[in-house]
């Protein structure tokens, strides 16, 4: 009987997966209309991704034309919370998922003024497992995790870590009181996935925020070019 059960689920898998892509490359073409950069940022509830995209904002607002597709089990708190900075958000509410798909994130682009954005963050919902199997039609994928969450997750979540493009290691202002090994955490990301690159920072104090920056803008002057 479970392996019947199992063998039922199989071809349902292929079906939602087969459907999220298709939905996913809609999403993709419609980016690429409007000539933006989507942003997929996955973590763990609590590493700091409202923060981040909050302090990216008020960072590049006065070049960058930002909006921000915000993706959560329940309420619309981290949705308000980036509204303060101006930039136009639509929150998305799963009702029990653990992770975006891109025909909901599509409905959500139906919500933003795409014709007048540079680009757009979305924040999937916390989780280092589901997220990473559903393309959303992003351009970058974003792993993000904070310095409480200790240097071994690459290890024990390796499949977040090989497919992003770019690791923001967020309360990097923790890493001196807290015991993050900086150097165990490069090696692991060596081994998982060598080329993306990795950056420690604090969003809260401004510490590393730089490097992040640059990166995020050379994603985007290539399309202003």
């Amino acid at each position: 009987m479970i392996q019947s059960e199992k063998k039922a689920r199989i071809p349902v898998v292929q079906r939602i997966l087969s459907a999220n892509d298709q939905a996913a490359e809609e999403n993709r073409r419609i980016l690429e209309e409007h000539g933006i950069v989507a942003f997929n940022l996955m973590a763990s509830p609590g590493a700091g991704k409202t923060t981040l995209i909050m302090a990216t904002i008020e960072a590049l607002k006065a070049r960058q034309r930002i909006g921000v597709v915000e993706g959560d089990v329940a309420s619309q708190v981290d949705a308000d919370r980036i509204a303060t900075t101006g930039a136009p958000v639509v929150q998305i509410n799963t009702g029990g998922a653990c992770h975006l798909d891109a025909p909901t994130v599509n409905g959500a682009f139906d919500e933003l003024p795409l014709g007048e954005l540079d680009m757009v963050f979305v924040e999937n919902v916390g989780n280092l497992i589901c997220p990473v199997s559903f393309d959303l039609g992003q351009t970058y994928r974003v792993a993000l995790l904070s310095v409480p969450e200790g240097d071994d997750k690459p290890y024990k979540y390796p499949a977040i870590f090989e497919a992003v493009d770019v690791v923001v290691i967020t309360k990097a202002d923790l890493l001196g009181p807290l015991d993050f090994d900086l150097d165990a955490f490069l090696e692991l990301m060596e081994g998982v996935n060598p080329t993306a690159p990795v950056f420690a920072l604090s969003a809260e104090t401004g510490e590393g925020m730089e490097d992040w920056l640059a990166w995020v803008e050379e994603r985007v002057l290539p399309l202003e070019g």
